[in-house]
């Protein structure tokens, strides 16, 4: 009898290594939960009479939370358990449990759909109807999908790295994004506001005009630099704040032919998100809307007041007057502004042709306009996108080398806008170090070259102690942090990439920063990725154990990356029989750009892809990749062997790997 209770207890112990005791959002071990080894279980420890019968006590079912944590479900008290049942499934095509309530009604039901034995879908149910599911669609016993229903909403959301957190939308409400705005704010978290926001691959979709696309990508641009920052600066959402309501007018439609465009599109303007926070209700102004298919998604960052009760405004970008005139005019009506945004687009045809002399004129006087602009506009949120814009206009020039004399000009944008908005000085001093930078390695002969770098090593120490909060001091510290893996310095590498995890959390370049410790510590070690091939299929590193492995991050626009293909290929079929398998990992900015290329380069190998390009792919933020071509060569049983290897060097390494 002794033996029989120890081996109950046993298999119980392995049960709970599934189904933690204190389950916490994000926790993917609870998607482990399987038919048969609870009914083992169960069994062996003279719970249940009949093993074929039996199923998780109520307590233990109950005992099991969504994924997400703003998921709405009934919940009973203990006291309340025994009154409950949990009833056997056992039909065509699915099993599992349900768990009926004190009153008939259904709390959770806990599916195997796929008859694999393990459960992948997790049901929640809020008065006897269904509010909400975790799902495993791909079997590997890990949500990867969350739904909310019913009464509780329409969100889809997709869990690609299958962390517990939501990396893009499959269906959302316009309500619901306001909902997620709020919390974003409230919780200062970067990804979780950037799935919000419309794509490029969705603009295209929306056929909108040339003007207005580009008018959409420069605020998306805006919004995802800048959310950092106005998410720690605001005082407006406490950290226990909650969404109320959603408030703005009819939604209205965009006709085809508006401003070039070639679809109807459908757009809220004014949208306005209610919430409380310690006791006290606010709004904030999340401005416009765009459907795209099952989504409405974001264009902007949205307008958050000082606290003292008035709501900030934001200007509408498809139904105000002046909308079409400019890429940067959208809520400028003055005849005067008007006027200039026409010299501005005057200006711009020229320098499309213009050369030498008459092209630094031109950039002159493209930045007097832009200039004039700032001054004129009316709102705050105006004003930085004509400032950004200035700045972008001198960066250009300068770099191109059509106007050298805009280089003081650039540098003096940061003092000009010091203390009306400190995000935009840090923005225009990094890009004019940056801006200097490429000058200065321009100009210089190779010799120099190394005071080149010294310099600007130096400069951007200096940079981070003068705008520390900014997210440009992170992106800076990254800078830092590649200079010494440059110099093969991995100790002091890796203190700039802790530097920024540490100090600059729910940043793209925390993310990346993370991902570079992760890659510069991890020879001799077991790594793991995943992510989708560029065909959407799932793909999972740990599935090639047994094979040496080389990862290449690539894209179309770097030389290098394709010479390195050539040797790769050849490598793939020396080593063919060794099993040396390749990985390639695209980090365009565009699907289409990277699929254009295969279909005239033909890659005997598997290449993954997701959206965001070098900067801003998971991909490429998974090791900190910040530069190309990048290659990584994994071993048999899946441990690094060298986290940056060389083309040079790779016929050597593999010939040692396979002998």
């Amino acid at each position: 009898m002794t033996d029989r209770v120890q081996l109950g207890k046993l298999v119980l112990t392995s049960y709970e290594m599934f189904v933690p005791r204190k389950p916490e959002a994000g926790s993917g071990l609870r998607n482990f939960l399987t038919k048969r080894a609870l009914i083992a279980a169960l069994a062996v420890s003279g719970w249940a009479g009949a093993a074929s019968a039996a199923g998780p006590s109520v307590a233990k079912a109950l005992s099991l939370k969504p994924i997400q944590k703003d998921a709405v479900y009934e919940t009973v008290d203990e006291a309340s358990f025994d009154r409950c049942q949990v009833v056997t499934i056992d039909e065509p095509g699915q099993s599992g449990w349900e768990v009926v309530g004190p009153e008939g009604t259904l709390l959770r039901r806990f599916v195997d759909t796929n008859g694999d034995q393990s459960i992948d879908l997790w049901s929640y149910f809020n008065f006897g109807i269904e509010s909400y599911r975790d799902i495993d669609s791909d079997g590997n016993r890990k949500a990867d999908q969350y739904r909310w229903l019913g009464n509780a909403g329409t969100r889809w959301g997709l869990d690609e790295d299958e962390d517990g957190k939501i990396d893009r939308w499959k269906r959302i409400s316009a309500e619901e994004v306001t909902a997620e705005v709020v919390a974003a704010l409230r919780d200062q978290d970067s990804p979780r506001f950037n799935a919000l926001l419309v794509t490029s691959e969705e603009l295209d979709s929306l056929g909108l005009g040339t003007e207005k696309k580009e008018q959409i990508e420069a605020k998306v641009r805006m919004a995802t630099r800048e959310f950092t920052s106005i998410a720690k600066d605001q005082k407006v959402l406490s950290g226990s704040a909650t969404w109320l309501q959603f408030a703005a007018p009819a939604p209205g439609l965009v006709p085809a032919g508006t401003g070039g465009s070639t679809e109807d599109v459908l757009v809220y303007e004014n949208v306005v998100a209610m919430f409380e926070s310690d006791g006290s209700s606010g709004q904030l102004m999340v401005g416009t809307l765009v459907k795209v298919g099952d989504l409405w998604r974001m264009v902007a960052l949205p307008a958050v007041g000082s606290g003292d009760g008035a709501l900030a405004q934001s200007s509408p970008l498809f139904f105000s007057p002046s909308a079409d005139s400019s890429a940067m005019a959208g809520g400028l009506g003055s005849e005067e502004m008007q006027a200039l945004v026409g010299s501005l687009e005057s200006i711009d045809q020229k320098l499309a042709s213009a050369e030498g002399g008459e092209a630094a004129k031109l950039h002159a006087a493209r930045a007097q306009l832009v200039e004039r602009l700032i001054a004129q506009s009316v709102t705050p949120e105006d004003k930085e996108s004509w400032a950004r814009q200035l700045v972008d206009t001198l960066r250009v020039a300068v770099q191109s080398g059509q106007y050298p004399a805009g280089m003081k000009q650039l540098g003096a944008i940061g003092n000009q806008f010091a203390r009306q908005s400190p995000a935009l000085a840090a923005y225009a001093d990094y890009e004019a170090l940056q801006t200097e930078w490429i000058v200065r390695q321009r100009d210089a002969k190779d010799e120099d070259q190394p005071k080149v770098q010294e310099w600007y090593h130096e400069s951007l120490a200096t940079f981070v102690d003068d705008h520390p909060r900014s997210v440009e001091a992170a992106k800076a510290l990254l800078q830092l942090a590649l200079g010494k893996e440059f110099d093969s310095d991995k100790d002091a590498a890796v203190a700039y990439y802790k530097k920024v995890r540490d100090n600059y959390e729910g940043t793209d370049e925390a993310e990346k920063a993370a991902g570079a410790v992760n890659r510069l510590e991890s020879v001799g070690r077991k790594i793991e990725l995943t992510g989708s091939t560029i065909e959407g299929k799932p793909f999972k590193l740990s599935s090639l154990r047994g094979r040496p492995v080389v990862i290449h991050y690539w894209a179309t626009w770097c030389g290098p990356c394709k010479q390195d293909m050539k040797l790769l290929s050849r490598l793939q079929a020396r080593y063919r029989q060794a099993g040396l398998t390749l990985v390639g990992i695209n980090v365009d900015a565009q699907r289409s750009e990277a699929i254009a290329f295969l279909n005239e380069n033909r890659l005997p190998w598997v290449q993954l892809f997701e959206e965001g390009g070098l900067e801003y792919s998971r991909l490429s933020k998974a090791f900190g990749v910040q530069t190309l071509p990048t290659m990584m060569l994994i071993d048999k049983t899946g441990a690094v062997v060298s986290n940056n290897i060389g083309a040079n060097e790779l016929d050597e390494a593999i010939d040692k790997l396979v002998k």
